[in-house]
């Protein structure tokens, strides 16, 4: 028994050693922000963070420690162009900005958003940007700027500014060098997790989810489609974020309603580490063991210089979606279906790479044409072509295409099925975006949604895997 004793009083002394050190040792710059409760967790949260970075389990400390926080009471953050949504959308995307050296990224990244979605697809998103520097001239031309290219955006609520006064932020002098950065970098990083947290904090109630990019990105064709596809198929499971791309901070998808907490996190933590560092850290308190990354990305890095002074950054993603990806490669597969097909028309010219095509006399709703591969496959790419090449005619114009996974072993079907894409002029050419686990797809569905009397053409069913 003694023995016992004495490990738990050396063990309990291990731990709480480096909490007392770090609360002696790190006068708190958010004095003014943090009550006395607040810095000892604070201070007993970096303790773990150094002492156990793996796993954590602190869902009910970090609970505790928001608990009649202090650190937003003083942001007074305001909008310099258009006006909050007047409805709840499914996703804010939301870019914070400052003045570079070498000059912005912005605009290019606020056009390859709207030009990288469809009318339909905008009607789903806001864009909410965050100007966080404090030169009055920069604010003044890029709200000039942004004012005059995007006017209709502004106006149909679609892209709203805003900004935030200096007084709001916490210290950023005198901050603790992690990570052998300099000062001027740690000053740099410390103050974008608080642009960060703020730009969040203002899109809480805007929307179900919240997509973080930054201000130097392209974007990737139907990226808003992919992603609602994405979160259909994840509705039922637990996740606290999804990621669109593998650099940085951008990318990452939230639920709108875990921004608060993620808010607080950032501004507790903003000068210990940068925010993909912290977003680590946080994921890992809410029981996400590991990052959801899909491939390929939907955002890359465009710019070669970065927000901080006197930093390139020339970073690139090479899952980028739309990158050259040779000719398809369809595997060994059987094609079962129930339409009704002409005498002469052969089922498996549907899925042929030569020039034969499948011909339907007539085609009710809910009828389908279904390629079961011998060996389920990570599919990567998918291309439907129905219709006449030479005329357009013949084309399946209300149909979808889907993905199966099969859990059961089924001979000829799957058990599960996720909406890949609509038919867009009898055609549907689209990446699929993968777990970097790489779910393996054992069907693909061509499902007619609407009768059509006067039957169509199959061309091509394309595949390409990995």
């Amino acid at each position: 028994m003694r023995v016992f004793l004495w490990k738990l009083i050396i063990i309990t002394t291990a731990v709480m050693l480096p909490i007392f050190y770090f609360i002696d040792e790190n006068p708190f710059d958010t004095a003014s922000f943090l009550s006395l409760k607040e810095k000892e967790m604070v201070a007993w949260q970096r303790a773990r963070m150094q002492i156990n970075p793996g796993r954590t389990n602190h869902m009910k400390t970090f609970k505790d420690m928001q608990r009649n926080s202090e650190l937003l009471k003083n942001v007074n953050s305001h909008i310099l162009l258009g006006a909050s949504p007047t409805e709840k959308k499914l996703l804010t995307i939301g870019i914070s900005s400052v003045q570079r050296p070498q000059g912005s990224y912005l605009l290019d990244t606020l056009r390859s958003l709207f030009f990288a979605s469809s009318l339909s697809e905008q009607k789903y998103f806001t864009v909410l940007v965050h100007l966080a520097d404090t030169d009055p001239n920069w604010l003044d031309q890029m709200i000039s700027n942004i004012s005059s290219l995007f006017q209709p955006y502004i106006q149909a609520r679609q892209l709203v500014v805003i900004s935030t006064p200096l007084k709001s932020y916490l210290p950023l002098q005198n901050l603790k060098k992690n990570f052998n950065g300099t000062t001027a970098y740690v000053s740099f990083r410390s103050k974008q997790n608080v642009d960060y947290a703020f730009l969040m904090n203002f899109a809480t109630n805007h929307s179900d989810y919240f997509l973080m990019i930054e201000d130097d990105v392209k974007c990737a064709p139907g990226f808003v489609s992919q992603i609602a596809t994405i979160l259909s198929a994840w509705e039922r499971k637990a996740w606290v974020t999804l990621e669109f791309s593998r650099l940085g901070f951008i990318g990452k998808l939230f639920h709108a309603r875990d921004l608060p907490r993620f808010v607080r996190f950032l501004l507790l933590f903003y000068q210990e580490m940068p925010c993909d560092h912290l977003l680590s850290h946080f994921r890992d308190i809410l029981m996400q063991e590991k990052p959801i990354q899909f491939f390929p990305s939907l955002f890359q890095h465009m710019g070669n210089y970065s927000s901080s002074e006197g930093q390139v950054n020339s970073l690139t993603d090479n899952e980028l979606e739309g990158n050259d990806i040779g000719p398809p490669g369809n595997p060994a597969a059987t094609i079962h279906t129930n339409l009704n097909a002409t005498n002469a028309s052969v089922l498996m010219n549907a899925y042929s790479l030569d020039k034969n095509f499948f011909h339907i006399k007539k085609a009710k709703a809910g009828s389908h044409l279904t390629v079961v591969l011998d060996i389920p496959a990570v599919v990567f790419r998918v291309q439907v072509l129905t219709g006449s090449e030479v005329k357009g005619e013949k084309q399946l114009k209300e149909g979808q295409v889907e993905l199966g996974y099969d859990s059961t072993n089924r001979i000829n079907d799957c058990d599960d099925y996720v909406l890949l894409g609509l038919l867009a002029n009898g055609i549907l050419d689209k990446q699929v975006l993968s777990e970097e686990s790489g779910k393996k797809v054992k069907c693909v569905r061509l499902l007619v949604t609407a009768a059509l009397p006067s039957g169509f053409i199959v061309r091509h069913i394309n595949l390409w895997i990995k």
